[in-house]
């Protein structure tokens, strides 16, 4: 996986690929999907909701330039493997997952995994975290009509925020780095995310 499909691509970043390396994907999946943990295609993980595709973890991962001090929010806990990933780059990584049954299991494999830098909220991912707090990067690792302003408002000056912005169906993997409030936006690539439901996101009834 990690010479195929993410050093063979464009993912060049070596903490990014040692990372990738190190998490076992296949803790992070179903049983029955086991032998296609490192196939480069996104996975059901249960509740409508998928794990992602390697390349585009790493490629999101990358997009951040982690280099180990940060505070990371990650919006959308799903499966927890991006979240491991996260876990072994920054310094600290909170994350919201607005379904409990997927943020219990997620937080079940990472405490084997032995990491212990994470901090969990269930509850709606598109309106940020429930306490007043700055970050020095955020990934939405689901689709959003619009950058949600709660995550504009708690990226920190100079900071980073990763997501995939567009319609319900396909998106634009888009960086955005904040400026005296405001955010310079620089596109990426064309993604397909399932949507960030929630105030800032898309309605239940889409």
């Amino acid at each position: 996986m990690v010479e195929a499909d993410l050093r063979g691509r464009d993912i060049r970043d070596a903490r990014v690929l040692e990372a990738m390396g190190a998490i076992p994907r296949e803790a992070f999946v179903p049983a029955k999907y086991a032998g296609q943990s490192y196939d480069d295609y996104p996975l059901p993980i249960g509740m409508s909701q998928t794990i992602s595709q390697p390349y585009i973890v790493a490629l999101m991962t990358q997009c951040l330039a982690l280099r180990g001090g940060e505070v990371v929010l990650e919006i959308g806990t799903g499966s927890g493997y991006q979240t491991a990933i996260l876990a072994k780059l920054a310094a600290k990584v909170y994350t919201i997952e607005r379904f409990g049954e997927l943020a219990q299991s997620a937080q079940t494999v990472l405490a084997e995994l032995g990491l212990n830098n994470i901090e969990f909220f269930i509850g709606d991912g598109s309106a940020g975290w429930p306490e007043d707090r700055r970050f020095d990067r955020i990934m939405v690792t689901a689709g959003v009509p619009q950058i949600p302003a709660p995550l504009t408002a708690q990226l920190a000056e100079g900071g980073l925020l990763v997501a995939p912005i567009g319609g319900q169906w396909t998106q634009e993997l888009v960086v955005a780095q904040k400026h005296k409030e405001q955010l310079s936006i620089r596109n990426i690539c064309g993604c397909r995310f399932v949507p960030l439901v929630g105030k800032y996101g898309y309605s239940e009834e889409m």
